[in-house]
């Protein structure tokens, strides 16, 4: 029986499940098959408006008065409530993103586990003090910005969820949540379950629809303090175009063409593994997804053959089939990456490998073949544009500098990874690299939580996660006492 979910097509504002001005809904698709699994409601501006007053009644209200401890044992509880309800949550990510269920497994684990890091941290966020003249006590404090919007993506819902809100409602902040319109049944979720653990109302409103509207008023809404968007460069301009009309404030993360420089001394038995996992998980729609792998020349037939040989054995499936890759979100997102591939064939670009689609696999679907191209040429769009799909693209290199002069030739600047048993030159092409994370002989870890996350260029700018995200949902206020 296919899945469906009862959810109600409600937005949460104010502690209360309400109908959208509108009254109208938006059907949420499965993407590994095509059919509707449950609906969301159709927000637009009037709802936005009513989600901001709560926030800003709460902030200056209970919410506003609730001390960091408690803040912390209330987002401590909501981790727990989170890991106690997730086979469920993991179901409703999975039909709604098309991920295998071990990765939706993985991302409510992950999602819990930034509701226990904030929950520790609310409290530990110390002020400071500067020797100034004598006779007077200088302080400073970092004060919650207030009411924060959030706009966030369909790739990763749920540990979006806990990214974005966590580190805000740890500082103190009352939040407007408007998720991406394509997947966001778990989102609806995590807020019942952030209401039945005792964050008062207000704390967290949940306005859901399309960007144009719901997304377009929260952005240039003058009564916010501060805004959050993850997605795409073009929008991540409108939105901070928007934002700026009422000088609030952005932390901006808009996705990568990441890049792992596998150098003549790597391990190749750890580093081609990840390679590849880089690019199928979560079928390619990944922000930080390593979608270029720069070879040395040296080592360039060796590296291809085996990278070939992996690609192909990659398995293309529907969610509940648990597979190495799911579809893609959308048959919109579908048409885009296969666009991608066409052209890239049409201008003679060697496919060198190609993972294969099941046998369970529905028509419906949005299912492609991950896909492994080269040599790419650096003038090709595929070198230096972000597919968002499970497409990998080989480029040789020379030397060490030639690979952080190709590293660095994008306008994006997310993430890296270097694979190389030289230490000296790990931590020089570490360095040299101009993204926001690095990893030597490793790509990603464990959802990283406690590791800053944000980008260069057209990546973006500020830093959610770990500490660095305390800071960006924070003001810092100086008070200065003369005491004579």
């Amino acid at each position: 029986m296919p899945f469906t979910t009862d959810l109600p097509p409600l937005n949460y504002i104010d502690g209360q499940w309400v109908r959208p001005a509108s009254t109208a809904a938006i059907e949420m698709i499965c993407p590994s098959d095509g059919h509707v699994i449950g609906q969301i409601a159709r927000g637009g501006a009037e709802d936005i408006d009513a989600a901001v007053a709560a926030a800003r009644r709460a902030f200056e209200g209970e919410w506003g008065r609730t001390t960091a401890t408690e803040r912390g044992r209330l987002l401590s509880r909501l981790g727990l409530a989170i890991l106690a309800n997730q086979e469920e949550l993991a179901q409703l990510e999975a039909n709604d993103t098309g991920k295998p269920l071990k990765l939706a497994r993985s991302d409510v684990i992950a999602t819990a586990r930034y509701f226990e890091y904030y929950g520790g941290a609310a409290d530990k966020l110390h002020g400071d003090t500067i020797p100034f003249l004598d006779g007077y006590q200088v302080m400073i404090v970092r004060e919650p910005r207030g009411v924060t919007g959030h706009i966030i993506p369909w790739n990763y819902p749920a540990q979006m969820f806990g990214r974005t809100l966590g580190a805000a409602l740890a500082t103190g902040n009352a939040t407007v949540l408007k998720p991406a319109e394509e997947a966001c049944l778990s989102i609806v979720r995590l807020t019942q379950l952030a209401a039945e653990v005792g964050i008062p109302a207000g704390a967290i409103n949940l306005v859901t629809g399309y960007g144009e509207e719901a997304g377009a008023a929260l952005a240039s809404h003058a009564g916010i303090d501060f805004l959050s968007f993850t997605g795409s460069p073009e929008v991540g301009t409108l939105i901070q175009k928007s934002a700026a009309d009422n000088h609030v404030p952005c932390v901006l993360e808009l996705g990568g063409k990441s890049p792992q420089l596998v150098f003549e001394d790597a391990d190749l038995d750890k580093a081609l593994p990840v390679v590849i996992n880089a690019i199928i998980q979560n079928a390619g729609q990944t922000c930080s997804a390593g979608s270029r792998v720069l070879v040395q020349r040296s080592i360039y037939e060796k590296v291809v053959s085996a990278l070939a040989a992996r690609m192909n054995a990659v398995r293309v499936g529907p969610h509940e089939a648990d597979l190495d890759c799911g579809p893609l979100i959308s048959k919109v997102q579908h048409g885009r990456v296969m666009g991608f591939l066409e052209r890239a064939r049409k201008d003679g670009i060697p496919v060198i490998g190609e993972g294969r689609i099941d046998e369970r696999a529905s028509k419906n679907g949005f299912f492609v073949k991950p896909t492994l191209l080269g040599p790419v040429p650096l003038s090709h769009e595929l070198a230096f544009e972000e597919v968002f799909g499970p497409v990998l693209v080989v480029i040789p290199f020379d030397d060490e500098s030639d690979a952080v002069r190709i590293a660095n030739g994008t306008e994006y600047g997310l993430i890296a990874g270097v694979w190389s048993e030289n230490g000296a030159r790990q931590i020089r092409v570490a360095k040299k690299l101009r993204v926001g994370q690095v990893y030597v002989n490793g790509y990603g870890a464990g959802g990283g939580i406690e590791l800053p996350f944000g980008g260069f260029k057209r990546s973006g700018h500020g830093r959610e996660k770990g500490f660095e995200a305390l800071r960006e949902y924070t003001v810092a206020k100086t008070i200065v006492l003369n005491h004579g």
